[in-house]
């Protein structure tokens, strides 16, 4: 692999998304990712479809698309870490990585041996990431839970979703894994981080990443709104609680997106919508009043967007230097101009002999361009291959460990 890390080796002992996401983004970068899966069943996700991936004659194989949107440009081996052999296997591949990320409840890495310090004192200048739920400690550490469980705890779903109220009111969580996700970039952001300190240290250190404090500290700026006025957030649907106007509008035949982020753009979008007097009204003349005053003025314009179609004001305001935009479904996201042009499908040849579209890093760096070498990998499909070439394992060794049902070697990687 090329890349700004293409000199890091990280050991993947995660699964599902946020710790995926955090070691793709790292193999994307360039880095050898080895990702350790179960003998047999593999990643959890590998089994959440359909949508399945397809093999060379167009016929679904047992991977999902899900497991596939977040395991590209890495390598997969399976060791069963409840035996002794697998549990050593995994040691000795820590002696040479750079990175190790897991996400493991708390306490069940250490009852194999492979917990932080048990690894330290086999490679002090291992960075040992574990991305949990709750973090390392605290009441909580040992609980269970999936993003869904957190964007309620940490306070998401009472900001999200239509007001009380109104048809459809009441606490929303986003379809997307937003905590998954944002904790997978914290995690990355922070090996990035340890790895800069150990060039400057020569040390290692252990990285606590969770959940629920990556989706507390994304509420950030509506929770010191919060610690400022003793006002508790509420949920505002498509509407912003210090911006007007800003939110989305029916049309005749669908939705348009407004969003004026100061007055200026207010009068910009009064100009273009022939309708002057509204910047000259003392109650919408300054971002302020038109929040106290938002009702009258949403009403008059919406009464003006339901008149047209989205494609007319899309047109109508296009020169206007007002931020606006449809509302696309995902068909006709990468039907967008920008987005063809920026080229933000992925295709490659999977190792099942079909062909995947991903979605591209959006990270664009000038002198280290990201590559996509590696297709989301067969489960084992390179256990040999990594197993002979880093520890350099004979074939007899290689075998008796299969045979004893530590690895499991899939017949393409034979």
């Amino acid at each position: 692999m090329a890349g700004p890390l293409s000199r890091v080796r990280v050991l993947d002992l995660t699964r599902v998304l946020a710790g995926p996401w955090s070691t793709q983004m790292l193999a994307d970068l360039g880095a050898d990712v080895i990702k350790v899966e179960r003998p047999i069943l593999g990643d959890d996700t590998r089994h959440w479809g359909p949508p399945w991936i397809k093999d060379e004659a167009g016929e679904p194989t047992t991977d999902s698309a899900y497991f596939s949107s977040t395991n590209r440009n890495k390598r997969s081996i399976a060791i069963d870490l409840s035996k002794a052999d697998g549990q050593r296997l995994i040691r000795e591949l820590a002696k040479g990585c750079d990175v190790l990320v897991e996400n493991y409840k708390v306490g069940d890495l250490k009852r194999h041996g492979l917990s932080y310090e048990d690894l330290k004192a086999v490679n002090p200048a291992l960075i040992y990431c574990s991305v949990t739920g709750y973090g390392q400690d605290g009441p909580y550490a040992e609980k269970p839970g999936y993003d869904f469980i957190f964007q309620g705890e940490g306070g998401l779903m009472s900001i999200n979703g239509e007001e009380d109220g109104k048809p459809g009111g009441g606490p929303m969580k986003t379809s997307i894994a937003i905590t998954d996700v944002l904790t997978g970039l914290n995690a990355t952001i922070a090996i990035l981080a340890a790895l800069e300190h150990r060039r400057n240290t020569g040390e290692g250190q252990h990285i606590d990443v969770s959940l629920l404090d990556t989706i507390v500290h994304f509420g950030s700026n509506q929770i010191v709104s919060y610690f400022t006025s003793g006002e508790v957030p509420k949920r505002w649907g498509n509407a912003h609680p210090n911006l007007t106007p800003y939110q989305s509008f029916r049309t005749s035949d669908g939705h348009l997106i407004i969003a004026c982020g100061n007055d200026g753009q207010f009068v910009k979008l009064c100009v273009a919508l022939g309708q002057e007097q509204w910047a000259r009204d003392p109650r919408f003349a300054r971002m302020a009043d038109r929040n106290i005053n938002r009702e009258p003025l949403i009403a008059q314009l919406s009464a003006i967007f339901e008149k047209e179609t989205t494609a007319f004001w899309l047109k109508a305001l296009e020169h206007c230097d007002v931020p606006n935009g449809s509302i696309n479904t995902y068909d006709k996201v990468f039907e967008h101009p920008q987005v063809v042009a920026r080229q933000l499908k992925v295709r490659q040849q999977h190792a099942a002999g079909g062909e995947i579209t991903t979605v591209r890093n959006p990270i664009r760096l000038s002198k280290t361009p990201i590559e996509y070498l590696r297709p989301p990998p067969l489960r084992a499909q390179h256990t040999q291959e990594v197993l002979s070439s880093v520890l350099d394992l004979s074939e007899r060794e290689l075998g008796r460990l299969e045979a004893a049902r530590v690895i499991e070697i899939t017949k393409k990687d034979k």
